[in-house]
């Protein structure tokens, strides 16, 4: 499947220092530059086309998650939780602790109870760390994670993070991150 419009929009963006992590900036991970509406479009028919939503819920990370969310919520009728980086202390709130690339975090996952079905939703998969903490967690409290969906994916070992996960992961398009260029993929 081509992804033309996520593909352009790639080779023109920048790469920023981020103490010693190269950091591609884009609107689909950070929201700058703008967004426009037909790559949205994109990316929200790519992830239609390759999963069934056979869910109780969307669950998206905070923060570039929420984007990509809200129009599956509306279109699909499936309502989304935020996994938030803040506690709430709700009953039955759900902490998962992890790392990214370039530091250590907590999350939190409210509104999911043991046995609802989800599909995760995200901007890009580098390390795994956010992934595995979130599925572990939502897993310990009998809630089953049916797919995943990330728009760019930088592990290079995605299959076998899947098959340790126990979750297909299914991806967009695979980047890497060179001095201060994008190097863009296929899956």
């Amino acid at each position: 499947m081509m992804h033309d419009k996520l593909k352009a929009s790639v080779m023109r963006s920048p790469v920023i220092d981020l103490s010693g992590y190269p950091y591609m900036v884009h609107p689909v991970t950070d929201g700058v530059p703008l967004m426009n509406p037909d790559l949205l479009d994109e990316v929200i028919e790519w992830m239609m086309s390759v999963c069934g939503f056979d869910c109780d819920a969307i669950a998206a990370p905070e923060s570039m998650g929420i984007p990509l969310a809200v129009p599956l919520s509306l279109r699909l009728r499936i309502p989304y939780t935020v996994i938030r980086k803040r506690r709430y202390g709700l009953e039955g709130e759900i902490e998962a602790s992890y790392s990214t690339g370039y530091s250590r975090h907590e999350a939190y996952i409210n509104g999911l109870k043991k046995g609802d079905r989800v599909v995760i939703v995200d901007d890009i998969l580098s390390t795994g760390g956010t992934l595995s903490a979130v599925i572990g967690a939502m897993r310990d409290n009998g809630i089953t994670v049916s797919d995943v969906l990330i728009v760019f994916n930088k592990s290079p070992d995605l299959e076998g993070l899947g098959a340790r996960l126990g979750v297909g992961i299914k991806r967009m398009l695979d980047i890497s991150v060179e001095g201060g260029s994008v190097k863009v993929g296929d899956p």
